[in-house]
């Protein structure tokens, strides 16, 4: 007498594909997390947007949008501002008509005149140009170090222009810095007005000021943007961003 085996069932193909199309993800998924994982251990944490902000950091793809990040928290853009070794005092609320100094703060730094009232965003935005883009720049293009920072202040009541009817200035909530002049440690004096178009160095360094400033800041302007940016460069923390 013979026997046989009974048949094995038959797999229905919908089943067959969806056992393929569930392999494949689950590769794909262990796939991505290893990229996750290569990418977070070997990628400069300036470049990675989960990876806390530091002013200690140099200038990274993600440096912008953790810095958007922190100057939209008070707390948050302090705690930078401290773990970054600025030691800061938290300034009185000033409010008259359209202006304000709420959110500002005065810190030491290379600013001449000395500690002006600035909000915290600002601040936090030229310490880190300060650091990341004047000192590097400096060094490799001038051979020198910024010792000092000429400007025409941060906080005025006023519009644009100071002209009636124009919208209210990024100056009347300290939110903005006119830079004018750079003294570095080798005695020499760089001016906006004089040296900015200048072909050599100072020239270069000036502009490398602006185009580092751009990635910091809401708008710069100078001289390549009118008549009344000549002197100085105007760098302030507002929502839009112009770089010229």
């Amino acid at each position: 007498m013979r026997f046989s085996l009974p048949p094995s069932p038959r797999v229905p193909p919908h089943l067959v594909a969806l056992a393929e199309m569930s392999g494949f993800l689950l590769d794909m998924a262990l796939a991505g997390l290893l990229l996750f994982a290569l990418v977070d251990r070997l990628a400069p944490p300036q470049d990675l947007p989960w990876k806390p902000f530091s002013l200690n950091q140099p200038l990274g793809l993600a440096t912008a949008a953790k810095l958007s990040r922190i100057a939209a928290d008070p707390v948050a853009c302090r705690v930078a501002l401290n773990e970054g070794g600025v030691k800061f005092a938290d300034q009185p609320v000033r409010e008259k008509d359209f202006c304000s100094t709420r959110d500002t703060v005065r810190f030491a730094s290379r600013l001449a005149p000395a500690a002006p009232v600035m909000t915290c965003p600002m601040a936090l935005s030229y310490v880190l140009w300060e650091r990341q883009v004047l000192t590097p720049a400096a060094r490799e293009i001038l051979g020198a170090r910024v010792v000092r920072i000429d400007h025409f202040g941060t906080y005025a009541c006023r519009t644009i222009y100071g002209r009636p009817g124009e919208r209210p200035s990024q100056h009347a909530r300290a939110n903005a810095l006119d830079v004018a002049s750079l003294r570095l440690s080798d005695g020499r004096r760089l001016s906006v007005l004089r040296d900015f178009r200048d072909a050599g160095p100072e020239g270069r360094f000036l502009r490398a000021a602006r185009d580092g400033a751009c990635k910091v800041f809401g708008a710069v302007l100078g001289p390549d943007y009118n008549a009344a940016h000549a002197d100085h460069l105007h760098l302030d923390h507002s929502p839009y961003h112009l770089c010229r």
